[in-house]
């Protein structure tokens, strides 16, 4: 038997012992060393060659991946590692660092109960690390801390074992002040990362070599050691002395939760159900004998075996033919065919596997990434997974032969299920397809499977940037009349405060229109200034926009409620000024007149008028478009500051921040997205190459009211609306 075929029966003799398996992830900035970390720890477990490890990038084996050099997938491998005599489960998912996939971080996030944070010792602490990091936490993960590329620090900047230490310190302090901004009150002070207990690792994953405060006991090693060993050019022995694999999986089973102790404090965050109920105590208990319960994390789809699910089991053991159910369905009954656990693009059959563990099968059609598995029908979902944002640029794609048409349907759907950051909409009017990403980079990785994966061509227009529109102050109530004139609905809108679109946005005010606990969300929307007449009447929440009924006994108003609420949703998707999305708005029905008969006041009647009402009411209270956002973090040589700043402000960009590090200097810009388009190539040619930056969405602002009327008139031609009178009265009288 090969030492993998060993590793992996002894992976299926622990995989039933919930306490000696861990759930972890690797996440960090973009080229901070994750897949060459990860890689190294699956090396050190026996699961491929130790000599590729960092450089064969197992876990980078989309072809895209090792053409770009970056992970756009979060992969799955699961290992074997030995501590204390024991054999321990160590199910590890490398994320991707580049802002354009941040999708696939949350969903990890979702699968695991610990998180390796690692950051680069030259760059620190970046952008994408807080991302991360606030991203873990929400999710109740628990982090420890790797700094890698340590030898960077001896051979580049030449520092001694004192200068590294005094670098490690400010490292360890901003991570800890993130964890102290973003943790659970309650864990703070616990999670806190520190080098005396060991939740700190240091070392090269290049080279294959850690340190920590135990290793160093352990190994006899001390910074100065290492300093000698990285100066003489001795990182293989070093490498020997102190193994990566060891001090971080070490690490790992010392200071990270197993699966039970994890879903015992995770599952009342992640899960809204009645947490007394059989399988609400038998997920908080990671219960292998309860019902299943599982979350999906993750869609492949596979040329041969068709889509594959991956996901966390919470409670209960599947086994190959289970019969199970997704929630969301209909009651629609589903057979488990094949069972799997991974290792990167391998996937090693298994008859059952119990909670606490992730794992592959095959069998769930109708599956999408976020979506609940369980035993039992009619089981209460899982909490949505809330991203950090929302797609800012779109393509319009066609395909290029007609016969190619049904087929690219097909594939913009399978797309659209393995990452659910990409939204895909055909619009029956104008026969095009969009497809909405994070960025170019993201779309342009899209577009390259649909081509090369599923062998479809296709021609796609121009990057388009997505907007939202939204009121600049209070408009209504505007009459709505239905097209019988039987009956009349009267909405107000106005702008929604800042602190109730947070509220939307960490998930603390649900989306739709069933509320679990109406009481404490009404206490909770008067905190935010909602008076409680206005907290009472909460109806629906669509985006960042809520619906409120300040109507006082109207009749039949109750059995018309679900029509005006689709109104709503169709106003919150599709605004009056450029059919953009609407954001951040307040639409409080006011009065209605109904007539008494429920046959004049059906889908046809009652939805045009609501909407109508609302699209006036906007009207009169300004429409204003919203554009993207990103914030910019350059890194750049004094001397080329000007080049920068220059290329920054040209793109509408503001420079909010310079900050100088000796001969380098940090530009900290916003910058709109419309202007971001072709950047990366531009500044290169400005500074000579000699520039590192990296960029994060950042939101919507205003845009600049000089040029909001082309943009909307370019969207509207678009879009195959007509011109249409423009609030020229007010944006003159600014």
């Amino acid at each position: 038997m090969g030492r993998k075929e060993d590793n992996i029966a002894r992976a299926l003799a622990v995989m039933d012992d919930n306490l000696r398996i861990r759930n972890i992830g690797i996440a960090a900035h973009i080229d901070h060393g994750k897949t060459t970390l990860s890689d190294n720890l699956i090396a050190g477990a026996g699961m491929m060659s130790e000599e590729l490890a960092g450089k064969q990038l197992l876990l980078d084996y989309d072809e895209q991946e090792q053409a770009r050099g970056i992970t756009i997938n979060a992969a799955v491998a699961s290992m074997v590692h030995t501590f204390d005599g024991k054999d321990y489960l160590i199910n590890l998912i490398d994320t991707p660092g580049h802002v354009d996939f941040g999708g696939d971080v949350t969903r990890a996030m979702r699968a695991v109960d610990g998180v390796v944070i690692v950051v680069d010792s030259v760059e620190g602490v970046m952008p994408q690390t807080e991302t991360v990091i606030k991203q873990a936490l929400r999710e109740r993960v628990h982090p420890v801390l790797f700094i890698n590329k340590v030898d960077r620090l001896i051979n580049e900047l030449k520092l001694n074992a004192d200068e590294m230490q005094k670098r490690f310190v400010k490292i360890i302090t901003d991570v800890n002040k993130l964890i102290a901004k973003h943790a659970p009150e309650h864990l703070r002070k616990i999670w806190q990362v520190n080098v005396q207990e060991g939740k700190v690792a240091f070392g090269s994953a290049y080279n294959n070599w850690a340190i920590s405060a135990h290793a160093m006991v352990l190994n006899k090693v001390s910074f100065k050691d290492i300093v000698e060993y990285v100066r003489d050019g001795k990182q293989k022995e070093l490498a020997h002395k102190t193994q990566l694999h060891k001090v971080i999986l070490d690490m790992v089973i010392t200071h990270l939760p197993d699966p039970k102790k994890a879903q015992s404090y995770r599952i009342q965050q992640i899960w809204k159900g009645d947490i007394d109920s059989q399988i609400g105590k038998s997920m908080t208990e990671c219960d292998r004998k309860g019902p299943v319960s599982m979350m999906i994390t993750k869609i492949i789809i596979d040329p041969h075996a068709g889509e594959i699910a991956v996901g966390r089991i919470f409670s209960g053991t599947l086994k190959k033919g289970t019969e199970l159910y997704l929630s969301g369905t209909g009651g629609s009954k589903f057979k488990v065919q094949v069972l799997a656990f991974m290792v990167g693009p391998d996937r090693i059959q298994i008859e059952q596997v119990s909670a606490g563990n992730i794992a592959a099968l095959v069998g769930l059609k109708s599956a999408i990434a976020g979506a609940t598995v369980s035993g039992i029908n009619d089981v209460d979902p899982f909490e949505p997974m809330t991203h950090y944002t929302d797609p800012v640029v779109t393509l319009a794609i066609e395909a290029k032969h007609t016969a190619d048409l049904p087929k690219l349907i097909d594939v913009l759907r399978n797309v659209s299920k393995a990452d659910p950051s990409i939204q895909v909409e055909i619009n029956q009017e104008t026969g095009e397809h969009l497809i909405s990403g994070m960025g170019e980079l993201h779309l342009e990785v899209t577009l390259y499977r649909v081509k090369n994966d599923y062998k479809v061509e296709v021609q796609t227009s121009d990057p388009i940037v997505v907007y939202r529109e939204t009121v600049d102050h209070t408009g209504g109530p505007f009459e709505g009349k239905s097209p019988n004139k039987h009956n009349r609905f009267y909405f107000k809108v106005e702008p929604l405060n800042e602190e109730v679109i947070n509220m939307i946005k960490e998930n603390q005010l649900p989306q739709g229109s069933k509320f679990k606990d109406k009481k404490a969300l009404i206490e909770l929307l008067q905190k935010v200034g909602f008076t409680r007449e206005e907290a009472r009447g909460l109806e629906s929440v669509n985006g960042t926009n809520v619906m409120l009924d300040l109507t006082k006994g109207i009749q039949y108003l109750d059995e018309t409620m679900e029509l005006l609420i689709e109104a709503f949703d169709e106003v919150c998707n599709r605004g009056p000024l450029a059919n953009e999305r609407v954001y951040g708005v307040k639409m409080s029905l006011m009065d209605a007149k109904l007539h008494e008969d429920s046959i004049h006041r059906g889908p046809a009647q009652v939805i045009p008028a609501g909407r109508n009402s609302i699209y006036g009411a906007m009207c009169q209270a300004m429409r204003v478009l919203m554009e993207p956002i990103q914030k910019v973090y350059v890194n750049v040589p004094v001397d080329l500051m000007g080049s920068v700043t220059n290329e920054i402000q040209q793109r509408r960009g503001i420079v909010e921040e310079m900050n100088q590090d000796e001969e380098e200097m940090m530009i900290i810009a916003r910058v709109p997205v419309s202007g971001m388009f072709g950047f990366a190539s531009a500044i290169r040619g400005a500074t000579g190459g000699k520039v590192l930056w990296s960029s994060e969405n950042y939101g919507y602002q205003r845009a600049p009211i000089e040029i909001q009327k082309e943009i909307v008139a370019k969207i509207r031609e678009r879009k195959g609306l007509k011109a249409e009178p423009y609030d020229e009265a007010y944006y003159a009288g600014l």
